[in-house]
């Protein structure tokens, strides 16, 4: 630090003797005020940016870890993984923090907004990267591409189509035979308009289908309508689901990922019948724009080594989450694949924001 702190000194030095030049000899205060002013953002640059060697001793204090949605969900599930894996492989605890509200892009906003010094992260969900800036456009008060700098991919998430046991529907075509039986009888539940679990059965259905949107604030308050019959349907996460399901609370009906789940063997992936049917999101971490490239690096490495592990892969597929690994430049281009995709859907859809 020292060493840095020099090279910050010996900028300022020749910033005031050019200035003092340039004052002289043209009396140009206008100048005087850009000279100064290249020289706060330089040699503060210079005074802050981290060495390979301090990136190696980071983190020195906690680490703020935003989750964007409430405790109960397949988000705040995986948050937790990465908290303990990280806080483990680094020797500081990694807080999680949840910040619930506007579908998940709160949050994201938060950590858009944040220092970029590598002590404030998010979990970056599908909802706050994809749908809900395919849906918001501009409106939303950050650009997914542009305001955050990519960690790597922690898992990938897949939606479950979850009934009350009361629906009497045992497969994916019995469900959609029945809506369209009985065109605005059944609903189904997600956690706001441009969700995943929204989008999923808007994708499913198609404008032809009448089902009725009930959007909820939670996760969590899903799970519990649904099992008490208040709501009949939702795409949801599999953590959350998995326990009821076993106990016979729930039905599970497709699961939205391209191939069947280690932890659902039983259920169909809903593409068997209805080919290219694929409802299946991803969870990762970034930081805020401007985070220096060394301390992505070696957050990228001690995500990828904890994730990457057979032990972790095994625990997290027993849950129906399916673990996975990425560089920084890999993670950017799935959510740039996903953003397309997934605005044509909501264009199509003529889904507009609540």
């Amino acid at each position: 630090m020292h060493g840095v702190w020099q090279h910050a000194r010996g900028a300022l030095h020749v910033c005031v003797i050019v200035v003092l030049k340039i004052d002289l000899q043209r009396g140009e205060q206008n100048i005087r005020g850009i000279f100064i002013t290249t020289f706060a953002a330089g040699a503060l640059g210079a005074l802050f940016l981290p060495s390979a060697a301090e990136a190696q001793s980071y983190p020195i204090r906690p680490v703020r870890l935003v989750v964007p949605y409430p405790p109960g969900g397949t988000t705040d599930f995986t948050a937790r993984e990465i908290s303990q894996a990280l806080s483990e492989s680094m020797g500081q605890q990694f807080v999680v923090d949840n910040r619930s509200g506007a579908a998940g892009t709160m949050g994201h906003h938060i950590v858009a907004k944040a220092a970029p010094d590598g002590y404030t992260l998010v979990v970056g969900t599908f909802g706050g990267l994809v749908t809900g800036p395919a849906l918001m456009g501009a409106q939303l008060p950050y650009d997914p591409e542009k305001d955050f700098v990519p960690i790597g991919l922690a898992v990938h998430t897949p939606w479950a189509l979850v009934l009350n046991p009361g629906v009497p529907a045992k497969s994916v075509k019995e469900l959609i035979d029945l809506a369209k039986a009985s065109p605005g009888k059944l609903n189904y539940a997600s956690t706001g308009t441009g969700t995943p679990n929204h989008l999923g059965m808007v994708l499913l259905l198609h404008a032809n289908i009448n089902m009725i949107h009930v959007p909820y604030r939670s996760a969590g308050q899903i799970t519990v309508d649904l099992i008490s019959g208040q709501v009949q349907s939702v795409f949801s996460g599999v953590p959350q689901i998995l326990p009821h399901v076993k106990a016979g609370r729930l039905r599970v009906i497709g699961v939205g990922h391209p191939v069947r789940l280690c932890a659902l063997p039983d259920v169909a992936a809903i593409a068997e019948t209805v080919p290219g049917f694929n409802n299946s999101g991803f969870y990762g971490l970034l930081a805020p724009p401007s985070t220096p490239r060394v301390l992505v690096d070696r957050l990228n490495g001690e995500l990828k080594k904890a994730f990457g592990a057979p032990e972790t892969v095994m625990r997290l597929e027993s849950q129906g989450v399916v673990a996975a690994t990425s560089t920084p430049q890999e993670f950017a281009a799935l959510i740039r694949k996903h953003l397309v995709l997934w605005r044509k859907v909501v264009k199509d859809a003529n889904i507009k924001p609540d």
